[in-house]
């Protein structure tokens, strides 16, 4: 009887980690994600670089790409770190509790995270206070995530 209890507890601990591992459902055009921009040249450029079919990966139900063979492997390696913050949708439009897309050159790092913008002037209010727009958008996105 204690085995049994202990086995039914690992399963439903194992269950919930599982649920809560679910890959993150990313904006996308026709199944790539940032409109096909390289996710780890925003770090590596400090620019919006686009992509190439000839590099790309499938990784959180969303096929990436990138403008080297180098950046590729480094997504692989780490996407949580490169991957757009709020699955890649407007992180102003997130903080006002709404999904939207994204313009990729309307983008910022900070504090080594990738946000996107809607468009260049969403951006500008997004810097008018960053702070507290991402720990407004933190507070929605899990309500969000599953949402159209």
């Amino acid at each position: 009887m204690k085995n049994m209890k202990a086995f039914i507890v690992s399963v439903l601990c194992l269950l919930a980690v599982g649920a809560i591992a679910q890959p993150v459902p990313y904006y996308q055009t026709q199944g790539v994600a940032i409109n096909g921009y390289d996710a780890v040249a925003y770090f590596s450029s400090q620019s919006a670089v686009k992509g190439s079919a000839d590099f790309t990966h499938q990784w959180s139900g969303a096929t990436w790409q990138f403008s080297t063979r180098e950046n590729r492997d480094l997504f692989i390696a780490n996407p949580e770190k490169y991957a757009p913050q709020f699955g890649g949708y407007c992180a102003y439009g997130v903080s006002e509790n709404h999904k939207s897309p994204t313009d990729p050159a309307a983008f910022t790092i900070m504090d080594g995270k990738l946000y996107l913008n809607y468009n260049l002037k969403v951006k500008t209010l997004w810097l008018g206070d960053v702070k507290s727009r991402i720990a407004k958008a933190e507070q929605y996105w899990p309500s969000l995530i599953d949402k159209p």
